[in-house]
């Protein structure tokens, strides 16, 4: 079962590398549109300290993200690293991926290579999947502080004597939620298949270690095996979670766009003005959401939904031991 988690792993990280290289031009839309919306906040301070409150605290959850993905494998590869093994005693070596080996390992310098060189592949995948990960959840605080700007406008928007700056305001409003619409579609394009992929391997993940670990429990060597698998199953589960709270932030941001608009002073504006607060009421009843491969939405209420089908597997696999 570790070796069976081990490997789908790696499927899932590869796997979601070529669907984001596929997606490589909705990317380098998403980089577009934020230098814009960076462009845009420079003439207003508000506009900028929000943007750039967003980007600190991305900042900070990426650090976060590295360090716990980097710790996870160190705890997961520890006790292999550090045992003193015996070349010439060991039938099967223990090593931290289970791989067929053309060649025999019949020196303990060969052995040592071989297991640096896995730990520095499983530190680059794992900060790789954190890499992807703090991405998503960039992008959700960058358009979610975009959604707040907006927001912020509609409620700064009065009526004015000259009926050319309301109209200026006005459009300037519409173009700034189209562009957040864009942006979202972006992501959404981006990461829903990733989202699929994530969603389908980490509950059979979550079932799997979670399996190692209640087996582990009263086992002679229950200490190794728990210290190995407990990081792990937490990162797994922090993983479902990112992308469902993501969904949920979006979905709740852009609902507050329409409500935003609708408490805003549009019935004193001039009626060709507030006609066209119309069309971002009417657009923001369309809540934009992430999904799952095009099938379901990313919401917290999804993230509960693996849990228990989770769960639902390890009682199964619980009662066939």
């Amino acid at each position: 079962m570790d070796c069976f988690s081990s490997f789908l792993t790696q499927v899932k990280f590869s796997i979601k590398l070529i669907i984001f290289w596929l997606n490589e031009r909705k990317f380098f839309e998403i980089l577009m549109i934020m230098a814009e919306d960076w462009n845009d906040c420079a003439s207003s301070n508000i506009n900028m300290r929000e943007t750039a409150c967003k980007a600190k605290l991305a900042d900070r959850i990426t650090n976060a993200m590295f360090t716990l993905h980097t710790l996870t494998i160190v705890a997961y590869s520890i006790g292999i690293l550090l045992a003193d093994v015996d070349i010439s005693e060991q039938s099967e070596l223990p090593l931290l991926l289970k791989v067929e080996l053309p060649v025999n390992i019949n020196t303990k310098r060969m052995y040592k290579m071989l297991l640096t060189m896995q730990f520095v592949h499983l530190i680059m995948s794992g900060c790789g999947t954190g890499l992807l990960n703090a991405l998503l959840l960039t992008l959700t605080l960058h358009v979610g502080g975009q959604m707040d700007i907006l927001r912020c406008w509609l409620s700064e928007l009065v009526p004015r004597k000259n009926e050319g700056s309301e109209a200026v305001m006005t459009n300037r409003i519409i173009r700034k939620h189209q562009r957040i619409i864009n942006f979202s579609e972006y992501i959404e394009d981006l990461y829903t298949y990733i989202a699929l992929v994530q969603f389908t391997s980490n509950t059979v993940l979550i079932c799997s270690l979670g399996f190692l670990i209640v087996t582990a429990i009263g086992s002679p060597d229950a200490t190794e095996h728990i210290v190995r698998s407990l990081l792990f199953y937490t990162v797994t589960n922090l993983e479902a979670f990112i992308f469902c709270y993501a969904g949920e932030y979006i979905k709740n941001k852009s609902k507050a766009i329409g409500n935003a608009a609708y408490n805003s002073a549009w019935y004193e504006m001039k009626p060709k003005n507030s006609r066209n607060l119309i069309f971002v009421i009417l657009r923001a009843q369309k809540q934009l959401t992430l999904t799952v491969g095009k099938i379901m939405d990313l919401s917290l209420e999804s993230f509960t939904s693996i849990m228990k089908a989770s769960g639902s597997y390890l009682s199964v696999l619980l009662a066939m031991q």
